[in-house]
């Protein structure tokens, strides 16, 4: 079956094949990959022709360009199959939002706190806003920023400012990027109140069943002893 002589560049890649090519003279390259030299363009097309190949031109911008020697349906498929790689490994980065108020606890915080730092560590700026209502929007400015700055630290990754802490229609705002090669650090467990009052009683317990017992333990060895 003979090879069709194709003279169209293909619209998706503006590549030039075969008789479109304009080049007088072409560094080729063979379908193996290995060098064929300068070769005019002529030449250079009875060389694909005798292999029932294409002559794609691959750098047409080199001196001279580099035409490669191969069937053109395989060169885009290879070529959109690269492109293709290429857009699943590029990284998206996006600004994400973060909210927090006065009045938060310090386990909700934490959360927050521990989110922003994956979304961090993902590449993505994080837009952090202390949300004022009612009458903390009257409140100091100084207090507001610094209750902000205290929920900054609280963020388990090394961060830099992006945008500098500032006034905004809902209260305060600030955006953040990650510091590069920084990884995501365990933040400190947050113990809750009613959890702190538990543990104080189960002590208060434990000590006052130590005390029965070595009270216990004394009036045995007075009865032993025959003291009593």
């Amino acid at each position: 079956m003979q090879k069709p002589n194709r003279t169209f560049s293909g619209k998706d890649t503006r590549t030039r094949i075969n008789h479109a090519i304009r080049a007088s003279e072409l560094r080729v390259i063979g379908p193996k990959g290995e060098n064929l030299g300068t070769l005019s363009t002529t030449d250079a097309l009875k060389e694909a022709e005798k292999m029932k190949l294409d002559l794609i031109e691959i750098s047409p911008k080199a001196k001279p360009p580099v035409a490669k020697i191969m069937d053109y349906g395989q060169y885009r498929y290879d070529t959109k199959r690269k492109a293709s790689e290429a857009k699943s490994k590029a990284h998206v980065t996006e600004t994400k939002s973060a909210q927090v108020k006065i009045g938060t606890g310090d386990h909700d915080q934490q959360l927050k706190a521990k989110r922003i730092a994956e979304w961090l560590e993902e590449g993505h700026r994080v837009k952090v806003d202390l949300f004022l209502w009612g009458r903390y929007k009257y409140m100091e400015a100084g207090f507001l920023k610094e209750r902000l700055e205290r929920f900054l630290k609280i963020i388990p990754i090394e961060y830099k400012l992006a945008d500098p802490i500032k006034k905004s229609p809902k209260g305060f705002t600030t955006t953040i990027e990650r510091i590069p090669g920084t990884k995501v650090q365990k933040p400190p467990k947050v113990i809750r109140k009613d959890e702190t009052e538990k543990k104080e009683k189960d002590d208060e317990e434990t000590e006052e069943k130590s005390g029965t017992k070595s009270k216990k333990k004394s009036l045995d060895d007075l009865l032993e002893n025959g003291m009593i």
